[in-house]
């Protein structure tokens, strides 16, 4: 188990880094362990594939100098705020007990967007309730755990900038 400080679970890939960047720099740069959890690989957007999506998405974890980066690979556009996706979630919570957690705005005008938040927000309080049961890779039970939501962005400006300029098929020209 890696217990991160900050965990960023977000839907797409580059939307932790576009959202975040600056607060997950600003507590790199203090010497504390961010991670994120991408819910989908992002195979639905207009802009890109999948492939180029990921290899972004490695290229902003190293700027950031990320202690893990994984993807659940749940279905971009048709992910449901349901057991199997919000069992995944938990998991990913027990395994890494982070401190702190931020997700996607629950009311943001993106479905996948709004329905992530809502997901994870109740994915945070059933981790920590012990008689929902999970395992690990190697099927050994995972603890409970109850994280807090939320925090405000600092500094970290330049990091985020860097990280949002390695999506640029998503910046105009």
């Amino acid at each position: 188990m890696l217990k991160l400080d900050l965990l960023i679970i977000a839907v797409h890939p580059d939307d932790a880094e576009l959202g975040a960047g600056g607060v997950m720099a600003k507590y790199v740069a203090e010497g504390k362990k961010v991670g994120i959890v991408d819910l989908t690989q992002g195979e639905l957007g207009t802009r890109g594939t999948a492939e180029t999506r990921a290899q972004e998405a490695k290229d902003a974890a190293e700027i950031l100098g990320l202690a893990a980066r994984e993807n659940l690979g749940l279905r971009d556009g048709f992910f449901e705020n349901a057991e199997r996706e919000k069992m995944a979630v938990i998991r990913a919570i027990r395994k890494y007990q982070p401190e702190i957690i931020i997700t996607n705005a629950i009311t943001d005008r993106h479905p996948d967007h709004g329905r992530a938040g809502q997901m994870v927000s109740e994915a945070c309080f059933l981790a920590g309730l012990r008689r929902v049961e999970t395992f690990d890779q190697d099927n050994i039970p995972q603890e409970a755990h109850r994280p807090p939501i939320g925090t405000a962005i600092c500094t970290g400006l330049l990091y985020k900038t860097r990280c949002c300029y390695r999506y640029n098929r998503l910046l105009p020209c």
